[in-house]
């Protein structure tokens, strides 16, 4: 795609899933990426996945914590040379259930990975890079932020924040950043298991696309945002759902 080849991302929450999926397509379109995740261990093995050193570089840490993201940041400049797209990928959903039983401690839990963090990202980067060489930052929401979602609905609000924010941030950033976001469906990966496993074909049958999704369809549509192609888009979260939406529930 036009205008990734030569260019440094952050992606957040990548040693699997969507996240790793992600990383995979910008290295293949000739983006060095800096990608982040909890785990030393996975991580590494997702640096080697991607091509090892002189493609990318994992840095372990908590997607909350201030020190991890500037050192994310700073690791992205010093290894590459520069910032110029950023992923806030990384989300957490430790809790299922209805939300008058909620744990409030978990909930803000939620909310502090899921949204205020990628906020923090996008301050770190806008600091680092982004605010004097401009760029590009998509935000991985959910389908669960756009309707309701019963049994996880406070992850769905976190996530319904983050689309705001993109809004927000598009506004507030531009012209030289865009900022703009995706909303899967239920994708085919670890985090998502509990919504398919063992149903799969069930649950795919009431998607008109009669599939679930995967890393890669997510990972085809973020490349698209961050790229040139998408020079005239921001503030949009592009909804990636197979079109299950059109049933109206």
């Amino acid at each position: 795609m036009r205008g990734l080849s030569g260019k440094t991302a952050v992606v957040t929450g990548a040693s699997r899933g969507i996240g790793l999926g992600i990383a995979r397509r910008l290295v293949d379109e000739g983006v060095r990426v800096v990608v982040t995740a909890r785990k030393p261990e996975p991580l590494a093995a997702a640096v080697e996945e991607l091509g090892g050193a002189a493609y990318a570089v994992g840095v372990a840490g908590h997607a909350d914590d201030a020190d991890h993201q500037e050192q994310a940041v700073a690791t992205a400049v010093d290894t590459f040379g520069s910032l110029d797209l950023l992923v806030n990928n990384t989300g957490i959903n430790p809790v299922y259930g209805p939300l008058m039983e909620i744990d409030l401690d978990a909930a803000r839990k939620i909310v502090e990975v899921n949204s205020i963090a990628a906020l923090a990202w996008t301050q770190v980067a806008h600091r680092a890079w982004l605010g004097e060489h401009g760029g590009a930052v998509v935000n991985v929401a959910s389908v669960a932020g756009v309707r309701p979602s019963p049994g996880i609905e406070l992850y769905g609000a976190s996530k319904a924040m983050l689309i705001r924010l993109t809004e927000a941030l598009a506004l507030e950033l531009g012209p030289g950043i865009r900022v703009n976001g995706v909303a899967p469906a239920v994708v085919k990966t670890r985090f998502a298991t509990a919504l398919y496993e063992g149903r799969e074909e069930e649950v795919a049958a009431t998607y008109p696309l009669r599939r679930l999704g995967t890393p890669e369809d997510v990972a085809a549509s973020v490349a698209f945002l961050l790229s040139d192609e998408a020079g005239w888009t921001t503030g949009q979260t592009l909804v990636l759902d197979g079109g299950v939406l059109l049933h109206g529930h």
